[in-house]
């Protein structure tokens, strides 16, 4: 959220009933942000599973698949050796080694990626503006409806908020114009 509309909670209860009043109301781009994780904000916000996971998975098998075929090149095409009477193809030798590689490359692939779809790092955001925001990370529950969200008019939602029981309303961001 770059700019909006930011309420601050004192529990994370209300939070959670502030989010689906607001819902209910017709508002969809919402966010919070909380000191803790709070069961049920996900499915509150109406958020779907993150994509990481379908996006890393192709990369995890590439690499198992890659630490297998150097494994097998090297042993069994490559520089073949004749130990103990070993065959040059022995699967089973081979399975720590992908093991590895595919965790090595879904961990490495799965930390890029999932800077990139949180475009982080951000060390800047108009919310860190917001008087008593610097509290998110200690006791208080902010709300947050972004600027973009079709349903946001200022004056209505600042009221809707304010009934809803939040302790302080303010507005992030520059001004609409």
């Amino acid at each position: 959220m770059k700019r909006g509309l930011l309420a601050e909670f004192e529990t994370p209860e209300a939070m959670l009933r502030a989010i689906a009043e607001l819902r209910s109301r017709g508002y969809r781009r919402l966010d919070a942000f909380t000191p803790y994780p709070v069961h049920g904000a996900e499915a509150a916000l109406g958020l779907e599973r993150s994509p990481l996971t379908w996006i890393v998975l192709p990369f995890a098998i590439a690499g198992a698949a890659g630490g297998y075929l150097v494994q097998w090149y090297n042993n069994a095409y490559d520089y073949p050796l004749n130990v103990g009477g070993r065959p040059q193809h022995a699967a089973p030798a081979f399975v720590p080694i992908t093991f590895e590689m595919m965790v090595l490359t879904a961990s490495l692939v799965g930390f890029v990626v999932l800077l990139a779809l949180t475009r982080l790092p951000e060390l800047w955001s108009p919310v860190f503006d917001v008087p008593g925001f610097e509290r998110a990370t200690i006791d208080r529950f902010w709300i947050g409806i972004d600027a973009r969200d079709p349903a946001l008019i200022r004056p209505i939602a600042e009221r809707d908020l304010t009934d809803l029981g939040a302790l302080t309303v303010a507005w992030a961001g520059k001004e609409r114009p």
